[in-house]
């Protein structure tokens, strides 16, 4: 099941976000910690379709109530009186409130700031607390922080457990708790209605992750990374495996370090991971070999497990290079547009190694330039590149120009990006913002410049990662579903 959570501050208003909420969930969790005036609670859940959850948490547990503590289990026994489906007691507020009719209790350990030490122990207390479920709730920030409560989730208990990850990885539990048969997951109505910041949306858990399909034998594809790019890879590719009939999907994973990620990943049993373009150098530590590309630039959108360990590839500089190459005119396969042209790379991260690596690999005579000028001439001297001082970048004459940051920010430093770069006749390719684009590639299409199409290289790019990871081609209408908003 999953659990939509509403957080009204207005009697009045409240229906109408139970109502809203039934029609998308299977329980509704209602909190009236924020409500302003004590409200009517049966009134309030009488025409309600869906089991009915009430929580009134204090600020220690993360709830916004302002009372004193006999106003608040005060506003408890009245609602369990009102007959919800469920009712949320921290273990103190369980001991005073005696079991009443037919409504379960879900008791509840919190912690805000750290894990549970002993859970062992919480399900002992719990007990004792007549508890029909057990809820714990810790922060998730990284895969790490997320691991212990994953380990209580998915062992088999005399009492359901379920599971409130704060932060990054709450989505990471919530998709795996679904696999591994918690009671349900929790989830916001929608943006700005979160119970906690970065809450998933039951939209989020629908449209992206398609959570429903989730069973014990769903296989997890790991995505490091965030954004609008780690957004669009989960969605399309998971259109693809659900139009193909695969039991596969993607899993948002953060992690602090590598020391204990290929355990955690062997008992996830995940077989793979990718990583968005600003990710690509924290998954290569987890390799131990590389396609050339990935082992030169240090920077990796994919490794995947295989019988000698994990090996990373490098698939984004074919897909960015070919797209360049057929908009200078390229016309079969042997032809090499770029040969002996001066492409100058923008960046000195691990996608601008990659594709500087690229344009070498078609002859291409490549500088490269960056608001980190000391990394940037780092990369010139390792990749054997010419180097372009950012107080020289106006004047160099270039025929290309690929683009993988729209600034030359460093540290303090803020250096915006003059569109003036861009001259008639040049070719632009800006992948700053993949799958989108920059304020430059406008300018560059407005400049008379030959513009290279960011969505068609993100095409091409999600192609190949979906065939890398499955051996089959990514069906086109997968592509048409994940991009739609």
């Amino acid at each position: 099941m999953i659990c939509i959570s509403v957080t009204p501050e207005s009697r009045q208003l409240a229906k109408v976000d139970i109502y809203n909420a039934a029609n998308q969930c299977d329980l509704v969790e209602v909190c009236l910690d924020r409500l302003h005036k004590e409200p009517d609670v049966k009134d309030m859940i009488s025409g309600c379709k869906k089991p009915v959850l009430i929580s009134c948490r204090p600020p220690q547990e993360g709830g916004k109530f302002d009372g004193t503590e006999d106003e608040r289990l005060a506003l408890l026994r009245q609602a369990i009186i009102a007959g919800p489906d469920y009712v949320e007691l921290d273990p103190v507020s369980a001991m005073k409130i005696p079991r009443f009719g037919k409504t379960q209790r879900v008791v509840s350990f919190a912690s805000l700031t750290r894990p549970l030490n002993d859970v062992e122990e919480a399900f002992e207390e719990a007990t004792r607390c007549q508890a029909d479920i057990v809820k714990f709730t810790w922060p998730t920030q990284t895969l790490e922080a997320a691991w212990p409560l994953l380990a209580v989730a998915s062992q088999k208990r005399v009492l359901p457990v379920v599971g409130l990850g704060l932060g990054r990885s709450g989505l990471t539990f919530s998709l795996l708790g679904r696999k591994y048969g918690s009671p349900w997951i929790y989830a916001a109505l929608e943006k700005g209605m979160e119970a906690f910041p970065g809450q998933p949306t039951v939209g989020e858990l629908d449209d992206v992750y398609r959570w429903r399909s989730v069973d014990g034998k769903t296989r997890f594809i790991g995505v490091v990374g965030e954004g609008v790019m780690e957004h669009a890879i989960s969605k399309i590719l998971n259109a693809g495996f659900d139009i193909l009939g695969m039991n596969t999907r993607c899993l948002p994973l953060d992690f602090k370090s590598l020391d204990q990620l290929p355990k955690m990943l062997d008992i996830l049993k995940v077989p793979a991971m990718i990583a968005t373009p600003d990710a690509g150098r924290r998954v290569m530590g987890l390799a131990s070999k590389g396609d050339d590309v990935a082992q030169a630039a240090q920077h990796s959108d994919v490794v995947i497990k295989g019988a000698d360990g994990w090996q990373a590839h490098n698939l984004i500089w074919k897909s960015a290079v070919r797209a360049l190459e057929e908009k200078m005119g390229r016309k079969s396969a042997e032809d090499r547009p770029l040969d002996r042209r001066n492409t100058l790379i923008i960046g000195s991260n691990g996608l601008a190694i990659s594709l500087a690596q690229g344009a070498k690999r078609r002859n291409g005579l490549v500088s490269i330039c960056s608001g980190d000028e000391v990394e940037a001439q780092k990369i010139a001297r390792e990749c054997e590149l010419r180097y372009v001082p950012v107080a020289k970048l106006y004047e160099t004459l270039v025929d290309v120009i690929v683009l993988t940051t729209n600034t030359l920010d460093y540290a303090s430093k803020k250096t915006p990006l003059n569109p003036s770069l861009f001259r008639p006749g040049m070719t632009v390719m800006d992948l700053s913002r993949l799958p989108g684009e920059s304020e430059f590639t406008q300018e560059a299409r407005g400049r008379d410049c030959k513009v290279v199409d960011p969505a068609e290289v993100f095409v091409s790019y999600i192609g190949a990662l979906f065939k890398s990871l499955t051996g089959q081609d990514l069906p086109p209408t997968a592509i048409a579903e994940g991009l739609m908003d």
